[in-house]
């Protein structure tokens, strides 16, 4: 058995949370929403899981201090908005080597640092930690459907063998499959830019575009994120695996998912402000658009997919027009031996 502390109190954390607890390891749960600590704790329900159940024996705690310390896996689950805060909060608690799982997905704006490394820079650099052991753990893994142990695969990332085999042994049980996956980087790059690629899809459906359109979008988006992946350097491979494609076309095309909600009531007319809200949950895509287009720019890769989203999202342009121009751009090859 053992012992798991959670940052973090929404679905996907407390889907986790649930599945771990039922695996027979002991979890203790924080939230920086007081709130959410109480009404977990007396309810045993999270209103966005509703069919979920959160086992009597799971702990909940309003001190960051207590969820982290005597803890074999620490595990990050709050927005990628709040993962650098969160980390400055825990650092202290944190012993030298500890193992801690990120599962949220996001690249944050103006450092362009993946989430891990956003870990990295408060508790090994700045706290002077330098043995934590850093695990992405990434994949299509809707929290509505881990939370009903349906079968689910997802892959443990990280440069330290040992820590990614950890992982994989405490999260693997008969509902959930574990791979793991030294390319850190690339699994977390298609965590947060396809997220970027299901605001897209949205959008095509929510004008009234059809199977076409999205397989096309799909299919062109991943290429996208490969082109600017194999740039900074991460393994091809990568992108056509669970965390590349499978997590792109379980985001792209699910009704839980929030990103492809959010495109949807776009495409029907919303701005993006009224569409956020409208969906009630955090829209990762949305985040994720400026350290895409900086990145953009900085390896010097052609995004069009996500450039149009940007246009729609952040400058206000008209989705159909958008649209026309990608269709009539130059024509290229689609390999580069032709």
């Amino acid at each position: 058995m053992s012992q798991i502390g959670v940052l973090g109190a929404g679905t996907w954390g407390m889907a986790l949370t649930r599945m771990l607890e039922n695996s027979g390891h002991s979890v203790t749960v924080w939230s920086a929403l007081e709130e959410e600590i109480d009404q977990y704790s007396s309810r045993r329900r999270h209103p966005n899981l509703p069919g979920m159940i959160i086992p009597d024996s799971v702990r909940f705690t309003k001190e960051i201090g207590e969820a982290v310390r005597d803890k074999d896996i620490v595990m990050f689950a709050v927005p990628s908005v709040f993962v650098r805060n969160t980390a400055a909060k825990a650092a202290e608690h944190i012993p030298d080597g500890q193992v801690i799982v990120d599962v949220a997905k996001g690249i944050e704006p103006g450092t362009h640092f993946m989430l891990t490394e956003v870990i990295a820079d408060e508790i090994r650099h700045k706290a002077g930690k330098a043995g934590v052991k850093l695990v992405a753990l990434s994949g299509p893994t809707h929290a509505e459907e881990v939370a009903q142990d349906i079968p689910t695969m997802i892959v443990s990332a990280s440069e330290d063998r040992k820590a990614a085999n950890m992982v994989q042994d405490v999260f693997m049980n008969t509902c959930m499959r574990v791979y793991t996956n030294p390319d850190v980087r690339g699994v977390e790059l298609c965590g947060a830019l396809k997220n970027v690629i299901a605001l897209a899809a949205g959008i095509s459906a929510g004008l009234g575009y059809g199977d076409n359109t999205k397989a096309a979008l799909i299919t062109r988006g991943m290429a996208e994120i490969a082109r600017l992946g194999m740039a900074m350097g991460c393994q091809e491979q990568t992108f056509y695996g669970l965390a590349g494609i499978g997590d792109l076309i379980v985001t792209a095309t699910s009704r839980h998912s929030r990103n492809n909600r959010a495109g949807y009531l776009i495409g029907q007319g919303l701005t993006a402000e009224e569409a956020v809200k409208k969906v009630g949950m955090v829209v990762e895509g949305i985040n994720a658009l400026p350290a895409a287009m900086e990145l953009s720019a900085d390896y010097d890769v052609r995004m069009p997919i996500s450039s149009g989203v940007n246009s729609i999202i952040k400058e206000g342009r008209d989705p159909k027009e958008v649209v026309r121009e990608l269709m009539e751009r130059e024509k290229k090859p689609e390999t580069q031996r032709m």
